[in-house]
Protein backbone atom coordinates (compact mmCIF):
# COMPACT_ATOMS: atom_id res chain seq x y z
CA UNK A 1 0.00 0.00 0.00
CA UNK A 2 1.31 3.19 -0.89
CA UNK A 3 1.80 5.88 1.22
CA UNK A 4 0.03 9.38 0.38
CA UNK A 5 2.35 11.68 0.84
CA UNK A 6 5.95 11.50 1.97
CA UNK A 7 8.22 14.52 3.07
CA UNK A 8 11.66 13.81 2.16
CA UNK A 9 13.29 16.51 4.96
CA UNK A 10 13.25 17.71 8.58
CA UNK A 11 13.81 21.43 8.46
CA UNK A 12 11.35 24.30 8.87
CA UNK A 13 9.51 23.30 5.24
CA UNK A 14 9.71 19.84 5.81
CA UNK A 15 7.51 20.46 9.60
CA UNK A 16 5.66 22.45 8.16
CA UNK A 17 4.18 21.00 5.45
CA UNK A 18 3.77 17.66 7.93
CA UNK A 19 1.67 19.86 10.11
CA UNK A 20 -0.91 20.85 7.35
CA UNK A 21 -0.56 17.17 5.49
CA UNK A 22 -1.26 15.79 9.10
CA UNK A 23 -4.22 18.24 9.82
CA UNK A 24 -6.08 17.42 6.42
CA UNK A 25 -5.85 13.97 7.66
CA UNK A 26 -3.00 12.75 5.04
CA UNK A 27 -1.00 10.80 7.17
CA UNK A 28 2.59 11.86 6.25
CA UNK A 29 5.44 9.84 6.47
CA UNK A 30 8.59 12.63 7.05
CA UNK A 31 11.64 10.74 6.28
CA UNK A 32 14.18 13.01 8.45
CA UNK A 33 17.46 12.32 7.65
CA UNK A 34 20.26 9.51 9.43
CA UNK A 35 22.16 10.48 12.46
CA UNK A 36 26.10 9.76 11.13
CA UNK A 37 28.97 10.96 11.13
CA UNK A 38 29.01 11.92 7.45
CA UNK A 39 25.99 13.42 6.98
CA UNK A 40 28.00 16.04 10.63
CA UNK A 41 30.58 16.85 8.64
CA UNK A 42 28.40 17.97 5.43
CA UNK A 43 26.21 19.74 7.68
CA UNK A 44 23.04 17.17 6.19
CA UNK A 45 21.80 15.92 10.14
CA UNK A 46 17.76 15.74 10.86
CA UNK A 47 16.20 19.03 11.34
CA UNK A 48 18.39 21.22 9.14
CA UNK A 49 20.43 24.29 8.80
CA UNK A 50 18.45 25.98 11.57
CA UNK A 51 19.67 23.17 14.19
CA UNK A 52 22.91 24.78 13.73
CA UNK A 53 21.75 28.03 14.88
CA UNK A 54 21.97 29.08 18.06
CA UNK A 55 19.71 32.36 18.71
CA UNK A 56 16.67 32.81 16.35
CA UNK A 57 15.28 36.47 16.85
CA UNK A 58 13.41 37.11 13.60
CA UNK A 59 10.70 34.01 13.40
CA UNK A 60 7.49 35.70 14.31
CA UNK A 61 5.78 34.44 17.64
CA UNK A 62 9.26 33.64 19.76
CA UNK A 63 10.33 36.99 21.02
CA UNK A 64 13.27 37.79 23.62
CA UNK A 65 12.58 36.24 26.43
CA UNK A 66 12.71 32.86 29.09
CA UNK A 67 10.91 30.46 27.07
CA UNK A 68 12.03 27.55 28.82
CA UNK A 69 9.06 26.56 30.02
CA UNK A 70 7.44 26.90 27.21
CA UNK A 71 9.66 24.43 25.51
CA UNK A 72 10.34 21.40 28.82
CA UNK A 73 6.05 21.62 28.30
CA UNK A 74 5.80 21.60 24.13
CA UNK A 75 7.91 19.09 23.56
CA UNK A 76 8.01 15.23 24.80
CA UNK A 77 10.62 14.10 27.31
CA UNK A 78 12.82 12.64 25.91
CA UNK A 79 13.37 15.02 22.78
CA UNK A 80 13.64 17.79 25.59
CA UNK A 81 16.96 19.94 25.14
CA UNK A 82 18.06 21.34 28.64
CA UNK A 83 20.62 23.55 27.83
CA UNK A 84 17.82 26.30 27.03
CA UNK A 85 20.13 29.59 26.99
CA UNK A 86 17.08 31.91 28.87
CA UNK A 87 17.62 34.66 25.87
CA UNK A 88 14.79 33.35 23.26
CA UNK A 89 14.85 30.70 21.66
CA UNK A 90 17.55 28.24 19.89
CA UNK A 91 17.36 27.12 16.32
CA UNK A 92 17.35 23.38 18.11
CA UNK A 93 14.56 24.26 20.25
CA UNK A 94 12.38 26.08 17.36
CA UNK A 95 12.83 22.57 14.89
CA UNK A 96 12.11 20.39 18.00
CA UNK A 97 8.59 22.40 18.96
CA UNK A 98 7.59 22.37 14.85
CA UNK A 99 8.65 18.61 15.31
CA UNK A 100 6.59 17.64 18.34
CA UNK A 101 3.29 19.83 16.56
CA UNK A 102 3.81 17.81 13.64
CA UNK A 103 3.56 14.35 15.42
CA UNK A 104 0.73 15.69 17.16
CA UNK A 105 -1.48 15.57 14.39
CA UNK A 106 -0.30 12.13 13.72
CA UNK A 107 2.66 12.70 11.61
CA UNK A 108 5.18 9.11 11.32
CA UNK A 109 8.67 9.61 11.04
CA UNK A 110 11.97 7.57 10.35
CA UNK A 111 15.15 8.44 10.66
CA UNK A 112 17.01 8.14 7.45
CA UNK A 113 18.40 9.02 4.04
CA UNK A 114 16.85 8.58 0.98
CA UNK A 115 19.28 7.50 -1.20
CA UNK A 116 17.47 6.58 -4.32
CA UNK A 117 13.80 7.79 -6.26
CA UNK A 118 11.85 6.68 -8.88
CA UNK A 119 9.27 9.33 -10.43
CA UNK A 120 9.31 7.83 -13.63
CA UNK A 121 5.62 5.96 -12.58
CA UNK A 122 3.02 6.54 -10.11
CA UNK A 123 3.09 5.44 -7.26
CA UNK A 124 6.58 7.22 -6.95
CA UNK A 125 9.18 5.49 -5.31
CA UNK A 126 11.96 5.78 -2.66
CA UNK A 127 14.84 3.73 -1.26
CA UNK A 128 16.07 4.69 2.12
CA UNK A 129 19.65 3.86 3.75
CA UNK A 130 20.50 0.90 5.53
CA UNK A 131 19.51 2.29 9.03
CA UNK A 132 19.13 0.49 12.26
CA UNK A 133 16.02 -1.27 11.31
CA UNK A 134 17.49 -1.77 7.79
CA UNK A 135 16.36 -0.31 4.35
CA UNK A 136 13.30 0.23 3.47
CA UNK A 137 11.51 0.74 0.26
CA UNK A 138 8.66 3.41 0.10
CA UNK A 139 5.85 3.95 -1.93
CA UNK A 140 3.74 7.07 -2.43
CA UNK A 141 1.00 9.08 -4.10
CA UNK A 142 2.61 12.41 -3.25
CA UNK A 143 5.71 13.48 -2.62
CA UNK A 144 7.15 16.84 -0.64
CA UNK A 145 10.84 17.51 -1.47
CA UNK A 146 12.22 19.46 1.95
CA UNK A 147 15.59 18.48 2.03
CA UNK A 148 17.05 21.99 2.07
CA UNK A 149 20.62 23.37 0.97
CA UNK A 150 23.81 23.11 3.65
CA UNK A 151 26.10 26.54 3.64
CA UNK A 152 29.61 25.98 2.25
CA UNK A 153 32.75 26.66 4.04
CA UNK A 154 36.11 26.73 3.81
CA UNK A 155 36.98 23.61 5.22
CA UNK A 156 39.18 24.61 7.92
CA UNK A 157 38.75 22.85 11.63
CA UNK A 158 38.50 26.46 13.39
CA UNK A 159 35.43 26.75 11.12
CA UNK A 160 33.76 24.10 12.46
CA UNK A 161 35.07 24.53 15.56
CA UNK A 162 32.88 28.03 16.25
CA UNK A 163 29.94 27.36 14.16
CA UNK A 164 27.60 28.85 16.57
CA UNK A 165 30.09 30.29 18.13
CA UNK A 166 31.15 33.25 16.20
CA UNK A 167 31.18 31.63 13.01
CA UNK A 168 27.79 31.78 10.48
CA UNK A 169 26.75 31.28 6.93
CA UNK A 170 23.85 33.52 7.22
CA UNK A 171 24.37 37.53 7.86
CA UNK A 172 20.52 37.92 7.73
CA UNK A 173 20.15 35.73 10.09
CA UNK A 174 22.57 36.06 12.68
CA UNK A 175 24.18 39.69 12.45
CA UNK A 176 21.91 41.47 14.30
CA UNK A 177 22.54 39.37 17.23
CA UNK A 178 24.00 41.30 20.12
CA UNK A 179 27.66 39.46 20.22
CA UNK A 180 28.31 41.16 16.95
CA UNK A 181 27.18 44.52 17.05
CA UNK A 182 29.40 47.17 17.24
CA UNK A 183 32.39 44.78 16.73
CA UNK A 184 34.55 43.84 13.95
CA UNK A 185 33.52 41.50 11.65
CA UNK A 186 34.89 39.23 8.80
CA UNK A 187 32.80 38.28 5.19
CA UNK A 188 35.21 35.76 3.01
CA UNK A 189 33.94 35.35 -0.51
CA UNK A 190 33.60 37.80 -3.45
CA UNK A 191 30.09 37.26 -5.50
CA UNK A 192 27.11 38.46 -4.98
CA UNK A 193 26.28 37.00 -1.64
CA UNK A 194 29.30 38.22 -0.23
CA UNK A 195 28.64 41.94 -1.06
CA UNK A 196 25.24 41.40 0.48
CA UNK A 197 26.45 40.33 3.52
CA UNK A 198 29.18 42.43 4.20
CA UNK A 199 26.54 45.49 3.36
CA UNK A 200 24.56 44.05 5.28
CA UNK A 201 26.74 43.64 8.47
CA UNK A 202 27.78 47.20 7.75
CA UNK A 203 24.21 47.65 9.81
CA UNK A 204 25.27 46.52 13.03
CA UNK A 205 29.35 46.17 12.86
CA UNK A 206 31.56 48.98 14.07
CA UNK A 207 33.85 47.43 10.97
CA UNK A 208 33.57 44.94 8.00
CA UNK A 209 36.57 43.29 6.77
CA UNK A 210 35.83 41.26 3.15
CA UNK A 211 38.39 38.67 2.60
CA UNK A 212 38.55 37.35 -1.18
CA UNK A 213 41.44 35.83 -3.25
CA UNK A 214 41.27 37.83 -6.17
CA UNK A 215 41.80 41.09 -7.08
CA UNK A 216 38.60 42.06 -8.39
CA UNK A 217 34.85 40.74 -7.63
CA UNK A 218 33.02 38.21 -9.87
CA UNK A 219 29.74 40.00 -8.12
CA UNK A 220 27.83 41.79 -10.25
CA UNK A 221 29.33 45.95 -10.55
CA UNK A 222 26.44 47.37 -9.08
CA UNK A 223 27.20 45.10 -5.70
CA UNK A 224 30.65 45.55 -6.03
CA UNK A 225 30.65 49.60 -6.53
CA UNK A 226 28.49 49.65 -3.49
CA UNK A 227 30.60 47.62 -1.61
CA UNK A 228 34.06 49.75 -2.75
CA UNK A 229 31.93 52.93 -1.75
CA UNK A 230 31.08 51.73 2.19
CA UNK A 231 33.19 53.15 4.44
CA UNK A 232 32.61 50.64 6.84
CA UNK A 233 34.05 47.83 4.70
CA UNK A 234 37.77 46.96 3.99
CA UNK A 235 38.51 44.63 1.40
CA UNK A 236 41.11 42.42 1.70
CA UNK A 237 42.66 41.88 -2.04
CA UNK A 238 44.08 38.84 -2.65
CA UNK A 239 44.01 37.25 0.01
CA UNK A 240 42.86 34.20 1.71
CA UNK A 241 41.60 32.65 5.53
CA UNK A 242 43.96 30.84 7.31
CA UNK A 243 42.27 30.00 10.55
CA UNK A 244 39.72 31.38 12.56
CA UNK A 245 41.17 32.28 16.28
CA UNK A 246 38.96 32.25 19.37
CA UNK A 247 37.91 30.86 22.74
CA UNK A 248 35.84 27.88 23.12
CA UNK A 249 33.86 29.80 26.14
CA UNK A 250 30.21 30.21 25.11
CA UNK A 251 30.46 33.85 25.96
CA UNK A 252 34.08 34.56 24.10
CA UNK A 253 33.94 32.44 20.54
CA UNK A 254 35.58 33.91 17.93
CA UNK A 255 38.07 36.81 18.59
CA UNK A 256 39.78 37.14 15.43
CA UNK A 257 40.58 35.81 11.74
CA UNK A 258 43.87 34.93 10.73
CA UNK A 259 44.86 35.98 7.05
CA UNK A 260 47.37 35.47 4.56
CA UNK A 261 48.24 37.58 1.33
CA UNK A 262 49.07 35.69 -1.65
CA UNK A 263 50.94 38.00 -3.17
CA UNK A 264 53.75 37.98 -0.61
CA UNK A 265 52.56 35.48 1.74
CA UNK A 266 52.42 38.40 5.02
CA UNK A 267 50.13 37.04 7.54
CA UNK A 268 48.03 39.30 9.88
CA UNK A 269 45.63 38.49 12.70
CA UNK A 270 42.48 40.99 11.98
CA UNK A 271 40.39 41.10 15.53
CA UNK A 272 36.76 40.01 14.88
CA UNK A 273 33.76 39.24 16.65
CA UNK A 274 32.29 37.25 14.34
CA UNK A 275 33.51 34.89 10.73
CA UNK A 276 31.07 35.17 7.95
CA UNK A 277 30.96 32.66 5.03
CA UNK A 278 29.75 34.05 1.80
CA UNK A 279 30.63 31.45 -0.68
CA UNK A 280 27.57 30.20 -1.23
CA UNK A 281 25.28 26.79 -0.82
CA UNK A 282 24.91 23.49 -2.38
CA UNK A 283 21.31 22.54 -2.30
CA UNK A 284 20.44 18.74 -1.44
CA UNK A 285 19.26 17.14 -4.19
CA UNK A 286 22.06 14.82 -5.31
CA UNK A 287 19.77 11.87 -4.46
CA UNK A 288 17.62 12.74 -7.50
CA UNK A 289 20.22 11.84 -9.73
CA UNK A 290 18.59 14.44 -12.64
CA UNK A 291 15.18 13.21 -12.20
CA UNK A 292 13.63 16.57 -11.71
CA UNK A 293 14.49 19.71 -13.40
CA UNK A 294 17.18 21.67 -11.61
CA UNK A 295 18.83 25.25 -12.10
CA UNK A 296 22.28 25.36 -12.85
CA UNK A 297 22.67 25.83 -9.37
CA UNK A 298 21.40 22.81 -8.79
CA UNK A 299 18.66 23.97 -7.06
CA UNK A 300 14.79 22.29 -8.17
CA UNK A 301 12.74 24.43 -10.59
CA UNK A 302 9.05 25.49 -9.50
CA UNK A 303 7.46 25.19 -12.60
CA UNK A 304 4.18 27.34 -11.92
CA UNK A 305 4.84 30.78 -10.43
CA UNK A 306 3.27 30.91 -6.86
CA UNK A 307 3.06 27.02 -6.80
CA UNK A 308 5.29 24.82 -5.58
CA UNK A 309 5.26 22.36 -8.48
CA UNK A 310 7.87 20.67 -9.96
CA UNK A 311 8.96 19.59 -13.30
CA UNK A 312 6.65 15.71 -11.99
CA UNK A 313 3.19 15.83 -11.65
CA UNK A 314 2.74 14.95 -8.30
CA UNK A 315 6.36 15.76 -6.82
CA UNK A 316 6.36 19.21 -4.62
CA UNK A 317 9.39 21.38 -3.35
CA UNK A 318 9.89 23.59 -1.01
CA UNK A 319 12.11 25.69 1.14
CA UNK A 320 15.77 26.29 0.44
CA UNK A 321 16.17 23.22 -1.75
CA UNK A 322 14.14 25.54 -4.67
CA UNK A 323 14.88 28.98 -2.91
CA UNK A 324 18.07 30.29 -3.36
CA UNK A 325 16.89 33.92 -2.94
CA UNK A 326 16.07 34.25 0.34
CA UNK A 327 17.16 31.12 2.04
CA UNK A 328 15.23 32.26 5.37
CA UNK A 329 13.27 29.98 8.51
CA UNK A 330 9.95 31.91 7.79
CA UNK A 331 10.35 31.57 3.71
CA UNK A 332 10.69 27.71 3.84
CA UNK A 333 8.12 27.40 6.67
CA UNK A 334 5.97 29.55 4.52
CA UNK A 335 6.68 26.94 1.30
CA UNK A 336 5.95 23.94 2.96
CA UNK A 337 2.59 25.42 3.89
CA UNK A 338 2.10 25.57 0.06
CA UNK A 339 3.39 22.07 -0.49
CA UNK A 340 1.25 20.60 1.55
CA UNK A 341 -2.07 22.56 0.03
CA UNK A 342 -0.98 21.74 -3.10
CA UNK A 343 -0.40 17.98 -2.98
CA UNK A 344 -3.66 18.11 -1.31
CA UNK A 345 -5.29 19.65 -3.57
CA UNK A 346 -3.59 17.67 -6.78
CA UNK A 347 -4.41 14.80 -4.64
CA UNK A 348 -8.25 15.37 -4.51
CA UNK A 349 -8.27 16.47 -8.30
CA UNK A 350 -6.80 13.21 -8.99
CA UNK A 351 -9.25 11.37 -7.07
CA UNK A 352 -7.01 9.55 -4.62
CA UNK A 353 -8.14 8.91 -1.26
Amino acid sequence: MSERVVIIGSGPAGWAAAIYAARANLKPLVIEGAITEANRIQGTLPLGQLALTSEVENYPGFPTGDLAAYVKTGVSPERYLPEHTGHGITGPELLELMRQQATNFGTRIITHDVVDVDFSKHPFKMKTDDGADGGQEIEALAVIIATGARANYLGLPSEDRFKNNGVSACAVCDGALPRFRNKPLVVVGGGDSAMEEATYLTHFASQVYLVHRRDSFRASKIMSDRVLANPKITVKWNSVVEEVLGDDNPRVGVTGVRIKSLKDNQVEEVPAAGYFAAIGHTPNTDFLKGQLKLTDKKYIVWTTPQRTYTSIDGVFASGDVADDYYRQAITAAGTGCMAALDAERWLAAKNFH
